[in-house]
């Protein structure tokens, strides 16, 4: 049961990050506004799969900047009692960011991660199917490393989604 439900929730959320109001959008807006750290891609590629950035690399033709959407934790409470499955899921949207001189690494992936924060935010309230989002999100960000076109930088946004199933 809970992988139907971990998968359920990471395709809703796959498909909101990519439709009309999703991470892209959000960024185009934050580009027409003028938003000050520009000089970034227009488009981040949305995959929906937990996969380390260094099997990525070598498996995948890798384009950055890439948001991957994956369940983590999965946790059924059973808040309401007579539910098969009442609990949270928790998701993660991580954000990869590489360019070839450390100078603005650390900005553009900052923008970037604003961008789907605000997709996110923006996707509170009832999704359907016995999932809701209530708000509220987590940012962290990880350290330069090497890879990618030369250094990689991540940013985790974490967040939870109740679901509630007969």
């Amino acid at each position: 049961m809970a992988a139907g439900i971990a998968s359920g929730v990471t395709g809703k959320l796959f498909a909101f990050m990519q439709g009309p109001s999703g991470i892209n959008a959000c960024l185009l807006a934050m580009q027409q506004a003028g938003n000050p750290g520009g000089g970034f891609a227009p488009a981040i590629e949305v995959i929906a799969q937990n996969v380390a950035p260094e099997l990525a690399e070598k498996s995948l033709a890798m384009r950055y900047p890439t948001a991957n959407i994956y369940c983590e934790k999965v946790a059924n409470t059973l808040k309401e009692k007579f539910r098969s499955f009442s609990g949270v899921v928790q998701m993660v949207i991580e954000v990869r960011y590489s360019q070839d001189v450390l100078e603005g690494l650390e900005n553009a992936l900052e923008m970037y991660a604003d961008a789907v924060a605000q997709a996110v935010d923006g996707t509170r309230g009832d999704w359907g199917d016995g999932m809701f989002y209530s708000g509220g999100y987590e940012v962290s960000f990880g350290a330069v490393k090497r890879g990618g076109r030369g250094f990689l930088q991540a940013a985790r946004i974490e967040f939870a989604v109740g679901v509630s199933r007969s």
